[in-house]
């Protein structure tokens, strides 16, 4: 029954918002804050999930543009993640996402940014036209550097092209770690607690791109350290909630 009203509750929630948000889209078409809008909304689902959410540094960025770092783990990251996501940020997602009905010209019309991933060459320029847009309209780009969702692997090796853009733009680069949300079940009615911490921001002035690899492994590993003490606090103040 639970599992029933929930998934009527969400899909009520996520239509009006693709109406109502479709809707500004269309009036203000790829507008750098479209994406921030849905975000509010989707983070307002959390609740429903049964999902506390714990933010942290969702301020912390400031005016300078960057390239977020976030981990992947599962279609929940949409009402977690989307807690901290600010103003003037776009995310980049797979070309495929465009030939979903509704929902990827909604995706492309908030103004993110598709890339055709099997095409390496295509890829490449897409990642150089995003380091142009990041400088040229002072966005800041949300990218998963994994490329695939972890559900409860851990944090799984990144990809380069995040990393490279961020160079070519010459910004720091935001880690943001959710903590494990594999347990995570619509038929339970309390999900427990999901924190949502924006790192640091670390620079990328005068790193060359050879060097981005290395930098790509010291960042890696300072997420994946982070991510098993936010893990352990989220479990620990599930366990002292029951």
């Amino acid at each position: 029954m639970l599992l029933i009203l929930r998934c009527l509750i969400l899909s009520i929630m996520l239509i009006l918002a693709f109406v109502i948000g479709g809707l500004a889209c269309i009036v203000r078409p790829r507008h750098r804050d479209n994406v921030h809008m849905f975000a509010k909304i989707f983070s307002w689902a959390a609740p429903v999930l049964g999902i506390k959410i714990i933010a942290r540094n969702a301020q912390a960025k400031g005016d300078q543009p960057c390239v977020f770092l976030a981990n992947h783990q599962n279609n929940f990251d949409m009402f977690t993640h989307t807690a901290v996501v600010p103003k003037g940020t776009v995310s980049l997602g797979k070309k495929s996402l465009a030939w979903i009905p509704f929902f990827g010209q909604i995706y492309w019309l908030s103004g993110n940014i598709l890339i055709d991933r099997k095409n390496r060459t295509k890829a490449f320029d897409t990642m150089a036209a995003t380091a142009k847009k990041i400088k040229e309209r002072c966005l800041s780009v949300w990218i998963f550097p994994e490329g695939t969702r972890s559900r409860g692997r851990g944090l799984l090796p990144f990809k380069a092209g995040a990393f490279y853009t961020a160079v070519a733009a010459g910004v720091p680069m935001v880690p943001v770690l959710a903590s494990n949300q594999s347990h995570i079940k619509l038929n339970r009615w309390n999900n427990g607690v999901v924190i949502v911490e924006i790192m640091e921001p670390i620079e990328t002035k005068g790193v060359d791109k050879t060097q981005v690899k290395a930098l790509s492994a010291q960042i890696h590993s300072l997420m994946a350290e982070k991510l098993v003490l936010l893990n352990q606090e989220a479990s620990a103040l599930m366990a002292k909630a029951v």
